[in-house]
């Protein structure tokens, strides 16, 4: 048995008429100390299908696995990083990272949780920054403030719901490094969402794309057989690293024609009704009525 799996996973809102399928016949296997990463266009169900790997959400049927045992809620174990940074504005970037290492141990001495803090902030090179708050703080540093706090919780598996697609490419470039450090550091089991294929490409060890929904699921695998570490600037002239790319792009693409087909095949039904005359629906007092002169400035 795989450290992660998901087996006939699907998911819909809505009953009725009005239910539409999110997710479809999903199945997935990913080893302990995997770096995955699932690319998709926005509205596909990608921040759903974290919802369901962190215990947020139940699947309508199918299972959600981790280490053996059916995912029924959220967990310490998973460590969910959200797209938006999730900050207490009024706190520091020290007591935004307390909230969740004095949750999961509580049971520990003051001084054994100041230094689960710390090593957190170290992790993500924000010692500087510790009793600043949001508001004092560039978007890079918050989202590593989140980053932080996920980390405190020394999660099993770590999910990043497209954690870094709010900020510039040279601050993105950043944290993706110091993600993959912390990685190879922690021996975490990491799962990445990105709408960003080169982001894939650098980081994961195979990427999933999500094909357009409803109903979504996923298409072919690409495993991606570079050395680490990698150099992003090296890698993106390798004919390897430009075949995967095309593999990946390729389906996003046609996936994108399917969706604009079936968009163009819908027949809009206009509803069956006739105008109505207004002069039989009015009151009797208002067939009295006249319009008022319009008073002349004088």
């Amino acid at each position: 048995m795989s450290y992660i799996e998901l087996n006939s996973v699907n998911v819909g809102f809505g009953s009725g008429t009005a239910r539409t399928e999110v997710l479809s016949d999903l199945n997935l296997a990913v080893e302990k100390g995997e770096f995955i990463a699932i690319v998709g266009y926005s509205g596909t169900g990608k921040s759903t299908l974290m919802n369901l790997l962190a215990g947020l959400l139940r699947p309508d049927s199918g299972q959600v696995i981790v280490d053996g045992r059916s995912v029924v809620g959220p967990s310490p174990e998973r460590g969910l990083v959200f797209q938006n940074y999730s900050l207490l504005p009024w706190f520091s970037v020290e007591h935004n990272v307390a909230l969740s290492v004095d949750e999961i141990y509580a049971s520990e001495t003051g001084k054994q949780r100041r230094e689960r803090i710390r090593n957190a902030v170290e992790m993500v090179n924000l010692s500087p920054a510790t009793h600043k708050k949001p508001g004092e703080l560039s978007g890079g540093m918050r989202q590593r403030t989140s980053v932080a706090r996920t980390l405190a919780m020394k999660p099993k598996v770590l999910l990043l719901d497209e954690p870094l697609s709010a900020l510039d490419a040279l601050t993105r470039s950043v944290i993706q490094d110091q993600i993959l450090e912390i990685w190879k550091k922690e021996d975490q089991t990491i799962i990445l969402i990105t709408n960003d294929v080169d982001e894939g490409l650098y980081m994961a060890d195979r990427i999933i794309p999500l094909s357009v929904g409803p109903g979504a699921s996923f298409g072919p695998e690409v495993k991606v057989d570079m050395p680490r570490p990698r150099d992003r600037r090296a890698i993106q002239a390798e004919p390897a690293f430009q075949k995967l790319r095309s593999e990946v792009i390729r389906f996003l693409l046609t996936e994108k024609e399917k969706e604009r087909a079936r968009s163009a095949s819908r027949e809009v039904s206009l509803p069956n009704i006739r105008p109505m005359n207004i002069s039989k629906h009015r009151p009797s007092w208002f067939k009295g009525l006249r319009p008022r002169p319009k008073k002349l400035l004088g």
